[in-house]
């Protein structure tokens, strides 16, 4: 009986994010123009690509056929193919990202009312209702959200309590914070970097006063438009200037200098900083700030008052390290800001926590020993690295009692299981070693 030679067929489900990787540098140093996508961009670097274009190449190099067609649809199936895969998927902005007339306001201005597709609405005649079927005016949802509560006092004694850094760490971040006025927390996933920059807030703001903090999330959608000011469309459709968060924040505080304000950067390096930035890469400097330093913005009349960002503000943003997708900064934005590493903390400080929570002690000893002993193998790999740690907030909000095993069973096949087959994707074998150790009795 001869063994069937029919080479295995390479599927869709074969690509890997090396293959796909292996596609976007080959669009780079070829300089390929693919057309765009209709609705929808794979965002790598800070470049956008047409998903269905880049999948159908790395499929093409990967099994080595040339004239092979990529047999998904676009939309979805190619969608969550690559996201799987650990790539960004973001819709198209209205606001002509990446056209040829981004950043340029007159060529803009020059374009259509109407940017979408189908009829431009009609408006009634002044007194005459609007027809039943009239499509309705574009406008959030109207959310009940509850009002924020009253400032309540902070202190330090509180942040130690809930921090899982020593005093000396605390007092050195204040420092940072206090001689540059930006401040970036750097670390894995899971070190609570946004944690303590809620905290480092409070506590020099003295309470916990939601009134003078402002957070914003960088991805990579986010522009300047968003974060400093540009023309973006209101309820009616109509483009119009408007400010963003961050001179909302500054205007706020130069009212009241007497007091600190913040403004809060999650996730700082998944956007692309230096285009978001803009002015403020000049402006935040701490001996750059006050109307002596005012600019004039980009999109604003000759007549408009220039933009400064006020002594009183400060800037603490989080860093992922560990995402290697990721947008590195530049060198002139790190001299604007203090640096804070923060690593996980499975020591005596997280034990006491979790005996505190009445976790059995031979719970929280293997809880311990195991998860130092991954953190050390993660480190030693010359494939990941100390920036590719385990976090201790995993394991912050323990149960009491009778379910602590099955509590820390569920973390450790339900998330930590999954980010271990990611960082050994070739090697699964290593991936379901580690695991099962986590895991023994």
């Amino acid at each position: 009986m001869t063994a069937d030679l029919t080479p295995t067929p390479f599927l869709p489900e074969h690509l890997t994010h090396a293959h796909v990787l292996d596609a976007l540098r080959h669009i780079e140093q070829n300089g390929l123009r693919l057309a765009p996508g209709t609705v929808y961009d794979l965002v790598f670097e800070s470049r956008r690509y047409p998903p269905r274009a880049v999948a159908q190449l790395a499929y093409r190099l990967a099994s080595q056929q040339p004239d092979i067609r990529w047999p998904l649809a676009s939309g979805t199936p190619t969608n969550a193919l690559l996201e799987r895969l650990d790539f960004t998927i973001a819709t198209k902005r209205p606001t002509l990202a990446n056209s040829p007339q981004d950043g340029n306001v007159a060529e803009q201005e020059q374009l259509p009312a109407n940017l979408y597709p189908g009829r431009p609405a009609e408006k009634p005649a002044p007194g005459k209702p609007a027809p039943a079927d009239a499509p309705s005016i574009a406008a959030e949802p109207t959310a009940s959200y509850p009002t924020t509560p009253a400032p309540q006092p902070y202190s330090r004694a509180q942040a130690l309590a809930e921090l899982f850094i020593s005093e000396e760490q605390l007092d050195a971040a204040l420092a940072a914070l206090h001689r540059r006025r930006n401040l970036l927390l750097q670390g894995p996933p899971g070190t609570g970097k946004t944690f303590l920059a809620q905290r480092l807030a409070w506590l020099e703001l003295g309470a916990v006063d939601e009134s003078r903090i402002e957070r914003v999330q960088f991805h990579p959608s986010y522009s300047y438009e968003d974060f400093v000011q540009g023309f973006r469309p209101d309820a009616t459709g109509t483009f119009r200037l408007q400010d963003g968060v961050l001179v909302d924040v500054c205007r706020r505080a130069t009212a009241v200098p007497d007091q600190p304000f913040f403004l809060l950067i999650d996730e700082l390096n998944r956007g692309h900083v230096a285009r978001i930035f803009g002015e403020l890469l000049l402006l935040l400097e701490a001996d750059k700030r006050g109307p002596a330093h005012a600019v004039r913005l980009p999109y604003s009349p000759a007549e408009a008052p220039r933009f400064f960002v006020p002594e009183n503000l400060y800037v603490i943003g989080t860093l992922n390290t560990a995402d290697r997708s990721l947008t590195s900064l530049d060198y002139a934005l790190r001299r604007r800001f203090a640096f804070v590493a923060l690593a996980p903390e499975f020591g005596p400080k997280l034990q006491a926590f979790l005996l505190d929570k009445r976790l059995p002690t031979i719970l929280v000893e293997r809880l311990v020993t195991r998860l130092n002993a991954l953190n050390e193998t993660i480190a030693d790999d010359p494939e990941l690295g100390a920036e590719f740690r385990i976090g201790h907030s995993y394991f912050c909000q323990p149960p009491a009692g009778a379910e602590a095993d099955l509590w820390f069973q569920l973390i450790v096949e339900q998330e930590i299981g999954p980010l271990l087959e990611e960082y050994w994707q070739e090697d699964h074998a290593k991936a379901e070693a580690e695991l099962k150790r986590l895991l023994a009795k």
